[in-house]
């Protein structure tokens, strides 16, 4: 396991890069990929509904798979430690009674307004116009991958979002329902080859209105 940790939050934002060439003989053991996606999914999300979905691709079959879906970026699949699919989940509704039942069980949640938020959250959800939940659904994936990409520098590592890819192909390439599972980003993970470039931002001031 990888032993580098930053906890300086301001090199971790600051330092943050978009890398596309990783050391190809550095891996990522599934337990510390687990721990980073395990802080990444403390991200919020709309009423904790968490519809995030992650394909991790580290094995050389399923790099094979991912390399002519992702043509114009095949160094970072090449060379890095993985690949991770975000996706969103279009059913994610189905579960909502597990979260709101284990938050009461662990006390997070009073039964009575877990009681009270269930019928209106689904009776709100299910009449809502399915690119309305989608559109919902893709901000809590933009929340929960730049929390990934966040917490993969805290572990020492760098990242690059990658959404040049073959969007309507994927899912079915690793045997997922399209319908069900809607493709979000990629983004590559791995111990950085090269400093990356830094780059500039807008002045808050000419971004920002004060009322």
């Amino acid at each position: 396991m990888n032993t580098t940790r930053i906890n300086d939050f301001q090199e971790i934002i600051s330092g943050r890069r978009s890398i596309r060439n990783y050391d190809p003989a550095v891996k990522i053991s599934k337990e510390e990929m687990t721990e980073i996606l395990q802080e990444a999914t403390l991200a919020p999300s709309s009423v904790n509904l968490q519809p995030w979905r992650f394909l991790v691709i580290d094995s050389a079959e399923g790099k094979e798979t991912l390399a002519p879906l992702a043509k114009f970026n095949q160094t970072q699949v090449k060379t890095s430690s993985a690949v991770i699919a975000v996706f969103v989940d279009m059913n994610s509704l189905d579960y909502a009674d597990e979260i709101y039942d284990e938050a009461v069980e662990k006390g997070y949640m009073p039964a009575e307004v877990r009681d009270r938020q269930l019928p209106a959250i689904k009776g709100l959800l299910d009449v809502m116009p399915a690119e309305q939940y989608k559109e919902m659904n893709l901000i809590d994936a933009g929340l929960v991958s730049m929390q990934l990409m966040l917490a993969a520098r805290a572990h020492g590592y760098d990242t690059n979002p990658i959404g040049g890819y073959e969007k309507d192909q994927i899912a079915e390439a690793y045997g997922m329902d399209k319908d069900r599972y809607y493709p979000v980003m990629l983004i590559s993970i791995g111990k950085a080859a090269d400093a990356g470039y830094k780059s500039v931002r807008l002045p808050v001031e000419k971004i920002t209105e004060w009322k």
